[in-house]
């Protein structure tokens, strides 16, 4: 089982059921129940420069990418100041609300919900609002290196090329601390950053940057998870279950279970995603490529 919503299908419209609890804010859901999808909610919002979103909580778990805009989000009593490429996690039943960028530039975010919300007009909904009045004031951007700032993360320029980071850091640099979790991961052609885990306190999924260079390829595979593709930059071949197509920017493409798929780079360009994994993957047989198991069946026969 799989999906594709191409860029120019998306459209962003008012959260129907929000009088009086957010203002100037407007959602696209992209992957959830409706296309199959049970541990995968991912969606698109975007706040006015004078919107806000009243502070609320969370049955599920939700991390974010701001792609556009400096929003206020205040999170546990303490607000923040976001930019683009920040992201982060709001675990399960945080208070949390937005205001939009005192700027004037709208925002633009892209959250990734596990598990899957459910569907309007359920019995029992996941989003919660406590009725506390949304925070004003200024605030600073999150301090990277602040231990009190666990939930951050910042995809700053230059982290997915191998080449910078073939020397050492400042011990002030701006991010996290180097480790195993935090590495950039390269091979085939592909670069992988992990942003949102275990790190950050994420439980029930992942959220990372992907990187495809000219001629980068991922054999067909699958999972026992499901995955979801909000393409950045660049074109790439994709292929589902047999099926061929092609991603551009702005276009959405989700794997259920068991999903068999592929990328091809066949452009002449870099190609870039955001991707989730929900639920997190096991400790081993996360990847079920189909060229072992048919080697395997070559040599049995």
């Amino acid at each position: 089982m799989y999906h594709v919503q191409k860029a120019e299908a998306i459209k962003l419209g008012p959260a129907p059921g929000l009088e009086g609890r957010a203002e100037g804010l407007r959602r696209a859901v992209l992957v959830g129940r409706d296309v199959g999808a049970v541990h995968t909610g991912l969606a698109l919002a975007a706040i006015d420069p004078d919107g806000w979103v009243g502070t609320h909580v969370h049955s599920t778990e939700q991390s974010f990418y701001v792609l556009r805009g400096r929003p206020l989000l205040t999170l546990e009593g303490r607000t923040y100041r976001l930019a683009r490429d920040d992201c982060g996690l709001i675990p399960v039943g945080t208070p949390h609300a937005y205001r939009g960028d005192p700027d004037g530039e709208e925002t633009l975010l892209l959250e990734a919900n596990s598990p899957a919300p459910r569907l309007p007009g359920a019995s029992q909904p996941d989003t919660f609002w406590t009725g506390e009045p949304v925070p004003e004031g200024s605030a600073d951007p999150p301090d990277i290196r602040d231990p009190r700032s666990r939930n951050f993360f910042r995809l700053q320029a230059g982290q997915m090329e191998l080449d910078n980071l073939k020397v050492g850091a400042p011990v002030d640099a701006p991010t996290v601390s180097a480790s195993m979790a935090t590495a950039l991961l390269a091979y085939s052609g592909i670069a992988v950053k992990m942003l949102v885990d275990q790190r950050l306190g994420a439980v029930l999924h992942t959220m990372f940057m992907v990187e495809y260079q000219p001629g980068g390829v991922a054999q067909p595979h699958d999972h026992p998870l499901e995955e979801a593709y909000y393409i950045l930059e660049g074109e790439v071949e994709a292929m589902a279950d047999d099926e061929h197509f092609v991603l551009r920017p702005g276009d959405v493409f989700w794997t259920g279970v068991g999903c068999v798929h592929a990328f091809w780079n066949k452009s002449g360009g870099t190609v870039r995603w955001l991707e989730t994994q929900a639920p997190q993957p096991p400790a081993n047989h996360s990847y079920r490529f189909n060229r072992d198991w048919e080697h395997l069946s070559d040599k049995l026969e």
